[in-house]
């Protein structure tokens, strides 16, 4: 069984990999479209998105997929610090829950989610700036989006600077999880067009439901209360920071 853990848990990272490769390889052809084809990137003005077709709207496709993944319950592929808003991702914890404990850990929390947030407001101000004063052109804030879609993968499998704010084990617990995609497109705000209104519109419709069921379901969000998110019991092994249990000569 010990075996059979391990085995699954070698898979879902290694499709968190091959996903972080594919996001490397997506970069580079846009990169390189935009050197050999700059007017299929007219898509991003306005309403062209309907009147041609463009390989971004293959990359749109795909990004709008993400984002809907995120909304159903995926058994596989998906990990649990994604899903964990789900009921059949919640495993009650045997003794009865401290759900005095559990405010203060919510509270805790959030306040450091806001605080996360609150400086990536700032650094989105910054960039819209660099646009509103010409430094940035629309293409240019499109391309941070995308370096942003590598650098979402390489916080889940390397190192995410968020931890030092919001101080989580790993992102099984991260309080912020499904926050990467509203993260991830909010610098294309000053796009005017459908392209990325239409991003950003269905980036927030996900942050909305992640943190309704924060405050409708909050026992689903910490370890003490949802036996599933610890270490004990994790399915994923995606951080590189496993388990001490887990670890060679433990």
């Amino acid at each position: 069984m010990r075996e059979k853990e391990v085995k699954k848990a070698s898979e879902i990272r290694l499709h968190y990999i091959v996903r972080l490769v594919a996001r490397v390889v997506i970069a580079a052809i846009v990169t390189a479209l935009y050197f050999l084809d700059r007017a299929q990137f007219d898509v991003l003005y306005g309403f062209n998105f309907f009147r041609r077709f463009s390989l971004l709207h293959v990359l749109w496709v795909i990004w709008v997929l993400d984002m809907l993944w995120q909304l159903v319950p995926a058994k596989n592929k998906l990990a649990l610090g994604s899903q964990k808003l789900f009921q059949f991702r919640f495993r009650p914890i045997k003794e009865v829950i401290n759900y005095q404990a559990l405010h203060r850990y919510i509270v805790t929390t959030t306040k450091a989610a806001y605080k996360v947030f609150l400086i990536w407001a700032a650094a989105v101000i910054a960039l819209v700036a660099l646009h509103r004063f010409r430094v940035l052109p629309d293409v240019g804030l499109f391309f941070v989006s995308l370096a942003f879609y590598i650098c979402d993968l390489i916080c889940v499998l390397i190192w995410c600077p968020f931890r030092l704010i919001m101080k989580n084990r790993c992102c099984t617990t991260c309080r912020i999880f499904n926050w990467d995609h509203l993260m991830m497109f909010s610098p294309m705000i000053a796009v005017h067009g459908f392209y990325s209104l239409s991003l950003l519109l269905m980036a927030i419709a996900v942050w909305l439901v992640w943190e309704l069921c924060v405050m409708m379901y909050p026992e689903r969000f910490w370890e003490q209360s949802n036996a599933a998110l610890t270490c004990a019991n994790c399915t994923d092994k995606l951080c590189t920071q496993y388990c001490q249990k887990l670890r060679p000569n433990a």
